[in-house]
């Protein structure tokens, strides 16, 4: 896909794009080795809108007239009691694989940048699997800073 780089828009989704976002979601879930689940995938989608729960950047590809959705990033807010400000957790960041290497996901990560500082936030957080070695190179390049000082807990309920 030799798209021109004119052709790449973010757009904030709403509710009426989670017919778009869905796949790309579904997608996502799968490249963490869930099983496909569309209809589980729309409907957590359209509540996450529905509520204001998340925030979600769509990225789109047009060329020769045609638009299609080809990554997406989602962020929930969050409060930092320490420093008494909010932050975002960028917690899922998607781009198909055909759509790769063509700055969508820097695109998608720089909206999300643009989100925590319009919204005076401390900062963005996310996590990545350990074996995500593109993920991390891309989030490297952009300035995060992998954590030296806390260890993640999870009590799975």
């Amino acid at each position: 896909m030799n798209a021109p780089a004119n052709s790449l828009k973010i757009i904030p989704a709403e509710i009426w794009h989670a017919e778009l976002v869905a796949p790309l979601f579904d997608a996502y879930r799968q490249f963490y080795k869930q099983p496909t689940d569309y209809s589980g995938a729309h409907r957590f989608i359209t509540d996450r809108l529905k509520a204001n729960e998340s925030v979600i950047f769509l990225a789109t590809l047009e060329r020769e007239g045609d638009s299609r959705a080809v990554g997406f990033v989602q962020l929930y807010p969050a409060f930092s009691s320490i420093s008494m400000k909010r932050l975002w957790i960028l917690n899922d960041l998607f781009v198909v694989p055909e759509a790769r290497k063509q700055g969508v996901g820097k695109a998608l990560m720089e909206s999300a940048r643009q989100l925590a500082v319009s919204t005076a936030s401390k900062e963005l957080i996310l996590e990545t699997a350990i074996d995500n070695l593109s993920a991390q190179s891309l989030y490297e390049k952009l300035g995060y800073k992998r954590d030296v000082e806390f260890h993640r807990y999870a009590l799975s309920i």
